[in-house]
C-alpha cells in the first residue's frame, strides 16, 4: 500500500475514533454531574392538604398477555377511588379488547370512576390515544403507564405532592426489571438501560439540564402538556419530544431515582432489536424536529450543549459503520508504531472504551453494594452486544435523517408466558434486512478472528473477537425460535440487601 493511502487510511482511522472519543468523554461528563448531584434526593415544596384528582391513562395495543396485571396493579394503588380516574385507552384489534370490557366492568363494580375507550382508527398511535383522551381526563394530573408496568400501590402519593411546586410539569420514576434473571439478553439490556436510567436522568435533572419523560411510569401536570402544545405524533418518541418542548416553554421536570417502577423487558432478541431500532429513529427525528429551537432559544449555553447532546447520542452509530469498515486495515494494514499506539490507540481506549466501561460499572455500584464487582464478567458481553446492534441501530439513525416513514412497532409483551409459549404467540417482532448483514459481518470477524490467530497478532484477538461475539449472539439470538440454541439462563442470583442509597431488589 502506497504512503498515500496509509495516509488516507490513518487520518479516516483518527477521525472515526476521535469522534467515538467525543462521545465518550460526554459520558465522562455525565459521571461527573452523577457524582457532584447525587445527594441531591428531590424533595416536595410541602404536601397537599387534599389530595387532588389524578386521572389514571393506560395506553394500550393488542397487550391480552399482560393488560390482566396491569388493571390488577392500578386497582391496588394506595389513592382515594373518589380522587382517581382509569382511563383504559385501547387500540386493539384482538382478544384485548374482551379482557379489557370484562375488566372495565369489574373494575366499576369495585367503585373505580373507569373510561374505556377503543379506536378503530389507529392515528398518531400511542400519541394520538393520549391526545384523544385529554378531554375526557378528569384529573389535573395525568399518571401514565404501558401495559408491562407493575406500580406499587404507594407510587402515586411518591410522586404527588412534588405538584404542590406550581413549576413542576412531569414527575418521572424510574423504570425497574420484572424479568432481569431470566437470560443473558435480558441481564444485558437492564445493564444498558440502568446507564441511562440512573445516571443519565439523575445527573441531568438534578443539575438543571433538559431530561425526557420515558413514555411510562410519570406523572404529568394537564395544564402542563397543553401550554407545551400537546401530543404530537411526527416522530416515533413522543415522550422525548413533548420533553423538550415542555422544558423549553419553562416547567420544571423532576426525576425519582430511588422510586422505582418494574416492568418487562423484551426476552428475545427480534423484541429487543425491534424496540432499540424505534427508540434511535426517534431520538433523531427529534433531534431534527428541536435542535434549531434549542440553540435559538434563550436557554443557557450550557443547557444548549447538554440538550444537542442529549439528542444526538445515536449518531454514534454512525461511526459505528466506519469502525467495521477501518477494522482490517488497522489490525493487518498499517503497521503498528509507538506513534500510533501513544497518540491514537490509547486516547481511544480511554475515551471511547474505558468511558463506557466505567460509566456501566458505576451505574451498577449506585443500586447496590459491590455491584460493580457483580457486573464485572458481564461488561465484555454487554460491549459485544452494543457492537452487534449497530447495523439495527444505525439503520435507524439513516432512516429518520433521510425522512423514511414508518409506523409505530409495539415491543412483544409476554408477561408470565414461558419460553415455549413465547416461540408460538403470534406477539412477534418482524425481522428486517439488517439480519443478513449482520449474518455477513457475523462471518466476516470470524475469518478475520482466525487470520490474526493464524498470523499470530494476539492482541488484535481480544478486540475482534468482541466484533465477532456482537453479530454471532444478535444472529444466533434472532433464529433461535426455529434452531436449538442456549436459552443463557443464568444462575440465580443471592438477594442483596438494599443501602440507603440504594433500590430495592426487584424479583
Amino acid at each position: 500500500m502506497s504512503d498515500w493511502n496509509v495516509t488516507l487510511w490513518l487520518a479516516c482511522y483518527a477521525a472515526v475514533f476521535a469522534g467515538l472519543s467525543v462521545f465518550g468523554a460526554h459520558r465522562l461528563r455525565i459521571l461527573w454531574l452523577y457524582a457532584r448531584h447525587r445527594k441531591e434526593e428531590p424533595k416536595p415544596l410541602k404536601k397537599f392538604e387534599e389530595l387532588p384528582l389524578v386521572t389514571v391513562q393506560l395506553p394500550l395495543f393488542n397487550e391480552m398477555h399482560v393488560v390482566e396485571r396491569l388493571l390488577g396493579a392500578v386497582s391496588r394503588l394506595d389513592y382515594p377511588k373518589d380522587k382517581l380516574q382509569i382511563q383504559i385507552l385501547d387500540d386493539s384489534t384482538d382478544e384485548t379488547v374482551t379482557v379489557c370490557e370484562e375488566a372495565a366492568e369489574q373494575l366499576r363494580k369495585q367503585g373505580f370512576d373507569v373510561e374505556y375507550r377503543h379506536r378503530t382508527d389507529r392515528t398518531g398511535f400511542k400519541a394520538g390515544a393520549l391526545e384523544a383522551a385529554s378531554p375526557t381526563a378528569k384529573g389535573d394530573y395525568l399518571l401514565i403507564f404501558d401495559a408491562d408496568f407493575v406500580p406499587q400501590p404507594e407510587l402515586v402519593k411518591e410522586l404527588i405532592h412534588h405538584f404542590t411546586d406550581p413549576k413542576v410539569g412531569m414527575v418521572q420514576a424510574r423504570w425497574g426489571h420484572l424479568n432481569e434473571k431470566e437470560s443473558l439478553l435480558t441481564r444485558l439490556q437492564a445493564m444498558m438501560l440502568d446507564g441511562h436510567l440512573v445516571l443519565e436522568q439523575a445527573g441531568r435533572s438534578r443539575s438543571g439540564h433538559f431530561f425526557n419523560f420515558n413514555g411510562t411510569a410519570g406523572m404529568w401536570r394537564k395544564q402542563c402538556i397543553a401550554d407545551a402544545g400537546g401530543w404530537e405524533h411526527d416522530t416515533l418518541t413522543e415522550d422525548m419530544d413533548l420533553s423538550y418542548r415542555a422544558q423549553m416553554k419553562g416547567w420544571r421536570f423532576v426525576y425519582l431515582k430511588d422510586v422505582v417502577v418494574p416492568a418487562e423487558l423484551p426476552p428475545d432478541m427480534d423484541g429487543f432489536k425491534s424496540q432499540q431500532h424505534r427508540w434511535t429513529k426517534g431520538s433523531i427525528q427529534v433531534c431534527k424536529k428541536m435542535f434549531k429551537k434549542v440553540w435559538t432559544s434563550e436557554e443557557p449555553l450550557g443547557i444548549k450543549i447538554e440538550a444537542t447532546a442529549h439528542l444526538g447520542a445515536n449518531f454514534a452509530y454512525l461511526l459505528m459503520f466506519g469502525v467495521l469498515v477501518l477494522v482490517y486495515p488497522a489490525n493487518f494494514v498499517f503497521q503498528t508504531t509507538w506513534m500510533k499506539t501513544v497518540l491514537l490507540d490509547i486516547p481511544v481506549f480511554l475515551f471511547a472504551s474505558l468511558s463506557v466501561i466505567v460509566f456501566y460499572l458505576t451505574a451498577q455500584g449506585a443500586q447496590r453494594p459491590w455491584g460493580w464487582v457483580r457486573a464485572l464478567p458481564y461488561l465484555p458481553l454487554l460491549l459485544a452486544l452494543g457492537i452487534g446492534m449497530s447495523i439495527n441501530n444505525g439503520k435507524a439513525v439513516l432512516e429518520a435523517l433521510f425522512n423514511r416513514e414508518s409506523e409505530f412497532v409495539r415491543t412483544p409483551k409476554y408477561g408470565e408466558q414461558t419460553a415455549p409459549k413465547r416461540r408460538r404467540s403470534k406477539y412477534k417482532a418482524a425481522r428486517s434486512i439488517t439480519f443478513w448483514l449482520e449474518v455477513a459481518l457475523a462471518l466476516y470477524f470470524s475469518w478475520l478472528v482466525f487470520a490474526a490467530l493464524s498470523k499470530g497478532q494476539w492482541l488484535s484477538v481480544p478486540f475482534l473477537a468482541m466484533f465477532q461475539f456482537g453479530f454471532l449472539y444478535v444472529v444466533l439470538g434472532s433464529v433461535s425460535k426455529w434452531v436449538s440454541f442456549p436459552s443463557w439462563t443464568l444462575p440465580p442470583t443471592p438477594p442483596e440487601e438494599p443501602t440507603s442509597d440504594s433500590d430495592p431488589a426487584i424479583a
